[in-house]
């Protein structure tokens, strides 16, 4: 889906949720991935993407970190105004929403309109993958 389309409110339904385990071995693994691929027209780097990502996260309703050491950058976002947590990676020219267990809609569109807001020339199309 593209932003042509200007379906905003269908287009980050959210088809199924990712289940938390806890293992006797200890933390936390999640059963499922529902994940929101965003790719920019035109064509953005990794890096550009997350100079772009990291200046929408600058507003006053996020609240955010890259604590992972991880060959890409991966953010977990905790958005303040909904309430909402979820993850964002950045790889390969694209964006990433990652939907945790209680992420709701609201907090993944509201990031997608930052980003539109941040670099309103670019367009973006929006695929959701779920396993």
């Amino acid at each position: 889906m593209s932003d042509a389309d200007d379906g905003t409110e269908d287009r980050f339904a959210i088809p199924r949720r990712p289940q938390r385990r806890y293992p006797h071995s200890g933390g936390v693994e999640y059963d499922g991935e529902t994940v929101f691929t965003l790719v920019p027209t035109p064509d953005r780097s990794t890096e550009s993407l997350q100079s772009l990502v990291e200046r929408a996260l600058s507003a006053d309703r996020y609240t955010f970190g890259d604590w992972f050491d991880l060959p890409m950058p991966l953010y977990l976002v905790n958005d303040e105004l909904t309430g909402d947590v979820f993850r964002v990676s950045v790889r390969d020219g694209t964006v990433r929403f990652h939907v945790l267990p209680a992420t709701e809609s609201a907090g993944l569109r509201g990031l997608f309109e930052r980003l539109r807001a941040v670099e309103s020339e670019l367009t973006w199309q929006v695929d959701c993958h779920v396993e």
